[in-house]
């Protein structure tokens, strides 16, 4: 059966029903939405405003002239400068939600439109979001489609990452190797470290870069892709894992994730290694939001030709930006050691010029993000 027909014709092979809370709901996700006329509802332009004045704020937090909540008036005009940063992370999410979204809607599935999670605190959380996401209520009749459906927003986020990755490296500056000085380091992953290597045209082992905000806007970007990709429940690795190897696959490698989350954090720790603790919080997230996933009406027909070949690159996608350690903190060290020229370490550091006048460098296979002595004590807190 094609998928232009699944919206509106009976699948041949139906062998279970999907998994609604009543009848009602399971009859209205067999038929397109109805035609209406398109508006925007005003929760999500108001959410959307707001999150974007959060993440300026967020970027102007780490610029000379940061914005201050206690004298917003008098501070006002510093949030210019954070818009180097606000407009290329609120383009990535949106590209990703709209992935989505517009994807739904191509197979009569009734979606919402994106909604974006303003950070309370950006002196605290220092991106100013959580996020952003949809709400799908009616479930996709094929395993095709809901690959379809969940892939898109990884895919879109990601290309609108790299172009900021791009962007935001050439306008970086590089900087002689100094590892002196601690700082919160950012994790490094594998599409991150080859992409910089290739723009800056230089080992960056050997070197520290003055990242620039949108470029790190862009690795906020990445992270956000692999953490959508994670093949657990009804995340959009979970759609792909579901749509590649069926429901009773996905129970399985769905639970296997989940533990791999609580170990990731358990075993450094005992170890005495850096860790995330970060997968804590996601090993109980995803345990309060569900490991299972909806059954499609047709279970058993599988991927095929391009789509199976786009779903196992949708899983490399997830394994090349992944990184086990999104942030740590290192503590400064008496002398600077020499980086291992086999090891693919990545030095990179997000440059705060008023509060940090000399650059600092990172230890190997991370990016360091450099902040105050003040802001740097909350987010100790906070990690």
């Amino acid at each position: 059966m094609e998928d232009s027909s699944a919206a509106t014709q009976p699948s041949p092979i139906v062998t279970e029903l999907p998994r609604f809370d009543s009848a009602a709901v399971i009859g209205r996700s067999l038929e397109p939405p109805s035609a209406t006329k398109f508006r925007i509802p005003m929760i999500n332009w108001a959410l959307f405003l707001i999150t974007l004045l959060t993440t300026t704020m967020a970027g102007a937090s780490q610029t000379e002239t940061p914005f201050s909540l206690l004298h917003p008036l008098a501070t006002f005009s510093a949030l210019s400068g954070g818009l180097t940063f606000s407009i290329p992370l609120m383009a990535i999410l949106l590209a990703h939600e709209m992935g989505h979204y517009l994807t739904s809607r191509r197979y009569h599935v009734d979606t919402s439109l994106p909604y974006f999670i303003p950070a309370p605190v950006p002196s605290l959380f220092f991106i100013g979001t959580f996020g952003a996401f949809i709400r799908m209520r009616s479930v996709p009749r094929t395993r095709r489609a809901m690959f379809d459906i969940g892939a898109a927003g990884p895919w879109a986020g990601f290309v609108v990452s790299m172009i900021a990755i791009v962007i935001g490296l050439r306008w970086s500056q590089v900087a002689p190797l100094d590892t002196s000085q601690g700082g919160l380091d950012l994790g490094n992953s594998i599409i991150f470290w080859s992409v910089a290597r290739v723009v800056l045209g230089i080992d960056p082992n050997s070197v520290n870069v003055n990242l620039h905000p949108t470029a790190f806007a862009g690795w906020v970007g990445i992270l956000v892709t692999t953490l959508n990709l994670l093949p657990i429940g009804q995340l959009d690795g979970g759609h792909v894992i579901y749509a590649l190897f069926g429901p009773r696959a996905h129970r399985i490698i769905s639970r296997l994730v989940w533990v791999g989350c609580l170990l990731m954090a358990v075993i450094p720790y005992f170890l005495h290694l850096n860790f995330w603790p970060g997968w804590l919080l996601w090993f109980v997230l995803v345990l309060v939001l569900g490991l299972g996933h909806p059954t499609t009406l047709d279970i058993d027909t599988r991927l095929q030709g391009g789509r199976r070949l786009a779903a196992w690159a949708s899983v490399l996608l997830f394994v090349v930006t992944f990184s086990p350690v999104p942030f740590s903190i290192t503590a400064p060290s008496a002398a600077a050691p020499t980086p291992d020229s086999d090891a693919p370490s990545y030095s990179v550091m997000y440059h705060l010029p008023e509060r940090t006048p000399q650059i600092r460098p990172l230890a190997a296979r991370k990016t360091m993000l450099y902040l105050g002595p003040c802001r740097g004590a909350c987010l100790r807190a906070f990690l």
